[in-house]
């Protein structure tokens, strides 16, 4: 009764279902908490410009955080291919470049530091609605074909 199964090899690729090329687009989850955390940095920044308080962090700290933030944006962008989610990441990575510039400039005068926040504040804005692009329904293939790069 005991057989051996012989393994068959056929041209076809093996099921990688852990890499769709999709990070945020698998579940709701991701697209919504993406909206929820770039609502609120929107709204932070909105607040700043609203009670005129344009002081900007000049510590290592903060230096070392942005930089950590960028290379890991920057790493998951290259990692997906789905361009909706490339997108939101790249906005993201954006914001984050500017801010590491501003914790870089000690002498940023007033002016730039208010055109920043709304700069910045804009692009929380846009990550967060390009976060709900990413609630998208996925096809059976584990993408969608306008969206894949």
């Amino acid at each position: 009764m005991d057989r051996q199964i012989e393994a068959t090899k056929t041209g076809a690729e093996p099921d990688r279902s852990s890499g769709s090329g999709h990070l945020m687009c698998r579940t709701a989850l991701w697209g919504i908490a993406g909206f929820l955390g770039c609502s609120y940095f929107a709204w932070i920044s909105l607040s700043h410009i609203m009670r005129a308080e344009y002081d900007w962090p000049h510590d290592a700290w903060t230096v070392a955080t942005y930089v950590v933030w960028i290379v890991l944006l920057g790493g998951v962008a290259l990692d997906t291919r789905c361009l909706r989610e490339r997108l939101f990441f790249g906005v993201l990575g954006a914001n984050f470049v500017v801010g590491c510039g501003l914790t870089l400039w000690k002498t940023v005068p007033v002016a730039d530091v208010r055109a920043a926040r709304i700069g910045t504040g804009a692009l929380w804005a846009l990550a967060a609605l390009l976060s709900l692009a990413t609630l998208r329904k996925l096809d059976a293939k584990g993408g969608t074909p306008d969206a894949e790069l």
